[in-house]
């Protein structure tokens, strides 16, 4: 598409996301170092999974809750599907088929396609959504559709050459007791060689959160893990905002991924071997279903009622 043809919006999208002057190639030593410290370090965490006689899966979610209050990671409430949480699978559902679609979008039909082929799919979110009425079912599809809208009218449109992928898995290693995976909502270039082309991008429907960049460094990480090449940039996107949040990979970044998932595997490994749970007070002792029994959360609380009254 022409730049004439764009909207500010999608210009300055497109100018935060693509790349400045040579292309970026890192030092093949520095990775191999890299990857040869955390693999020696993973290893034996591995080790220590194996003679549990179980195994642990670390994704992001479960990164950020076990390097938050471990007592919550434990013993929080179990996941359970509401409106809130389904727009931004809809939505993510929504925009894979938009980057494939042919011919023109019409963004609420988009959302309808999206709905039966969750509904199709029978896993995840598709069992709660087959449950809905009509009338739940119409209050899910504004949220989805204004997304939609939202993805169409700020992000550029996904150019075919650009190799665009969207929920896209990582996993690292292939098998063994202990694994890390991740599920990037969009993925723009290809690795070359030794140069790094890729772009990794987190769709959001709501604000921006300090564990956001994070995320995005840990899926960073786990392509360098995975390819032997790391990413040249990561970005969140939030469509609210209509705004990419952009950041560029470097070995610094990579090595402070590398530490923090390190961290959280290490504590969760220790959880799994037994250590009692460490609770941690934070933001989100506001809603968690323990707060009544966790003096230490209340406490935090009134500190926070008391400093903001």
């Amino acid at each position: 598409m022409e730049a004439a043809s764009l909207t500010p919006a999608q210009e300055s999208t497109l100018a935060l996301l693509r790349r400045d002057g040579d292309p970026v190639v890192f030092d093949r030593h520095l990775i191999d170092s890299l990857t040869a410290d955390f693999a020696e370090a993973f290893e034996h965490l591995s080790s220590r999974v194996e003679a549990t006689g179980g195994d642990l899966f670390i994704n992001k979610t479960r990164l950020t809750s076990v390097l938050g209050c471990e007592e919550h990671h434990l013993n929080g409430a179990p996941f359970e599907w509401n409106t809130r949480n389904a727009v931004g699978t809809v939505s993510h559902r929504s925009v894979e088929l938009i980057t494939n679609w042919r011919g023109e979008i019409t963004p609420a039909d988009v959302v309808d396609e999206a709905i039966a082929r969750l509904i199709e799919s029978g896993t995840g979110v598709g069992p709660w959504l087959a449950g809905l009425g009509e009338a739940d079912l119409a209050d899910l599809r504004g949220p989805c559709t204004d997304a939609v809208v939202k993805f169409l009218e700020t992000f550029p449109p996904l150019d075919r050459r650009w190799a665009p992928v969207v929920e896209s898995s990582l996993r690292w290693p292939a098998n063994g007791p202990l694994t890390l995976s991740g599920k990037v909502d969009l993925v723009i270039g290809r690795a070359v060689g030794s140069e790094s082309r890729k772009v990794i991008i987190d769709l959001k429907t709501g604000g921006v959160y300090p564990n956001h960049l994070d995320d995005l460094r840990f899926y960073a990480l786990l392509e360098t893990l995975r390819t032997g090449v790391p990413p040249r940039k990561v970005a969140g996107f939030y469509l609210d905002a209509g705004r990419a949040v952009p950041e560029d990979v470097t070995i610094e970044m990579l090595r402070s991924a590398m530490h923090r998932t390190l961290e959280g595997v290490g504590r969760a490994v220790e959880l799994l071997e037994g250590r009692p749970p460490v609770r941690r007070p934070q933001s989100s002792c506001r809603w968690c279903p323990l707060r009544d029994d966790c003096e230490e959360g209340r406490e935090y609380l009134a500190e926070l009622a008391e400093r903001y009254d």
